[in-house]
């Protein structure tokens, strides 16, 4: 089941001066690129939630999401092309005007029910949502099916080439998934985008089933939390982009970049090192910036 066709995700060398290419070798593989609705990881982690959906089936897929979530997004559209009702508990009241995200969603025939932060945070469903054909996914697709689903992304590159594999860490989902799916000796490295190493190591370590790779979490790369982004990480994206043609969002890619960067300029990857970066996408939390404060859209 998939709603869109692709060979391979395209995979971009990293041409950057923190890049010695006489020592280092650096690809990133654009994830970004493979959908505009279901871009980046997305796609992966919701696949086998859905497709057991239909099996079961299922006539309506109930989620979790805040107002700029790429989940939400990347949900709503998976559902309306194959046909099935889709409903979101959205974290907080209801605002005088939805975001552009939450405006989509609701093109696209999702139904939106907020909720207040800690009903959110209990994951309070209502009634009307818990009927027999409905079908739940966790925030962010987090769960067993979503690792499976993410540990797919490296079914589409060589993964017995590379020594280091690195992404953004929200839920720890989809690091999850590359950390089973690695080569052996291969180094997993997942930069937390939020201030809650516990709840990721945790979900980590209820479904790692790879012994045979190494992996770590490297905090400090949070820039003030989840979704914070100072001026200097605006900066920063803007300058990265110049350099490598590279577009990032404010949450998850920016920061990834910004750590692999300082990463790679410290030797802390080091000499001989063939590293892949993981860009999963989520562009299109952006537009919660006003129009001017990016050089690329």
């Amino acid at each position: 089941m998939n709603p869109f066709r692709f060979e391979k995700p395209f995979i971009q060398p990293l041409v950057h001066p923190a890049v010695q290419p006489e020592n280092k070798e650096v690809d990133v593989l654009r994830l970004d690129q493979l959908d505009p609705l279901l871009s980046g990881n997305k796609w992966f982690k919701l696949t086998l939630y859905l497709q057991e959906a239909l099996d079961l089936n299922k006539k309506r897929v109930v989620t979790f999401g805040g107002a700029w979530s790429n989940h939400l997004l990347a949900t709503a559209a998976a559902c309306q092309r194959y046909g099935l009702a889709s409903a979101a508990l959205v974290r907080g009241e209801r605002p005088a005007k939805c975001s552009q995200t939450l405006q989509d969603v609701e093109s696209m025939g999702m139904q939106l029910y907020f909720l207040s932060r800690q009903d959110y945070g209990q994951k309070k469903i209502p009634e009307q949502l818990l009927m027999p054909t409905d079908y739940t996914i966790n925030e962010g697709g987090t769960g067993a099916y979503g690792v499976q689903g993410a540990s797919t992304i490296l079914d589409h590159v060589d993964k017995h080439k590379y020594t280091h594999i690195i992404c953004a860490a929200g839920t720890g989902t989809t690091l999850t998934g590359l950390i089973n799916a690695a080569a052996p000796g291969c180094t997993v490295l997942g930069i937390p985008v939020l201030h809650d190493r516990q709840a990721i190591e945790g979900s980590l370590k209820n479904f790692i089933c790879n012994s045979a790779v190494k992996w770590q979490l490297l905090v400090g790369y949070e820039w003030g939390g989840y979704a914070k982004h100072p001026d200097a990480l605006l900066s920063f994206m803007n300058e990265f982009y110049k350099q490598t043609s590279i577009p990032t969002d404010i949450v998850y890619t920016a920061k990834l970049f910004n750590a692999c960067i300082r990463l790679l300029e410290t030797d802390f990857i080091g000499p001989g090192s063939r590293v892949l970066i993981i860009h999963s996408g989520g562009l299109q939390g952006n537009r919660s910036l006003a129009t001017d404060v990016l050089c690329f859209s």
